[in-house]
């Protein structure tokens, strides 16, 4: 599976990329930053994280993009520039056929180090060592993205596993096969149970009385 983790802001979006399944090696296949001027407008910082998103997309060819979901801040101008970003991502998202996930800050840290409060420092080392990088990726907006994108290789599977079983199950779909179905399917079916055949009633011949009159 191939991730594109987007760590949305207007000044910096981070844009990482990474290839892995559960339980096996990850490995760290692009990691950038969009970056747009603070002093330009926002349409036009906007259109810049679109453009850089959307060529991400296409060199890269990811099969979900993860994007950080937006929680409130004390800082509204801050989380309103967060916002419109993360809803550039997923416009480019959608626009190109790809799938979205949203994973809040608190998943992405526990999922990397175990710790829901691990602060940005212990993130970076943890995704320098689980990717095997030479050295940490910088700035923070860089190694957050992947985080986001391990996030979702490890967390994000088996979510989207279960989340198409049950909506199988509410379309009324066959079943998900098990690992015995297969072996179910080679047991031949029971023959059907055929019903016994009706008794027909046996009559006695009347028996001589004892005086000589029949019974």
């Amino acid at each position: 599976m191939r991730v594109l983790g987007v760590d949305p802001g207007l000044t910096r979006c981070g844009v990482g990329v990474v290839d892995g399944r559960v339980g096996r090696t990850l490995r760290a296949v692009s990691v950038d930053v969009i970056r747009t001027p603070s002093d330009d407008d926002v349409a036009h910082r906007l259109l810049a994280i679109e453009q850089g998103l959307a060529e991400a997309i296409a060199a890269y060819q990811p099969d979900v993009v993860a994007v950080e979901r937006v929680f409130s801040q004390n800082n509204v101008s801050t989380v309103m520039g967060t916002a419109q970003a993360s809803g550039v991502a997923m416009v480019v998202a959608a626009r190109h056929g790809i799938p979205v996930a949203l994973h809040t800050p608190s998943e992405v840290k526990a999922a990397v180090t175990g710790n829901g409060r691990a602060d940005k420092a212990q993130v970076t080392a943890m995704v320098t060592r689980l990717l095997g990088l030479d050295r940490a990726p910088r700035p923070a907006d860089a190694a957050d993205a992947l985080a986001l994108a391990i996030c979702h290789v490890w967390r994000g599977t088996s979510v989207s596993r279960l989340d198409a079983a049950v909506a199988a199950a509410r379309r009324g779909s066959a079943p998900v096969r098990t690992a015995a179905e297969p072996i179910r399917s080679r047991i031949p079916s029971a023959p059907a149970a055929v019903p016994p055949r009706p008794r027909s009633a046996r009559v006695d011949p009347p028996r001589p009385h004892p005086e000589g009159k029949p019974r």
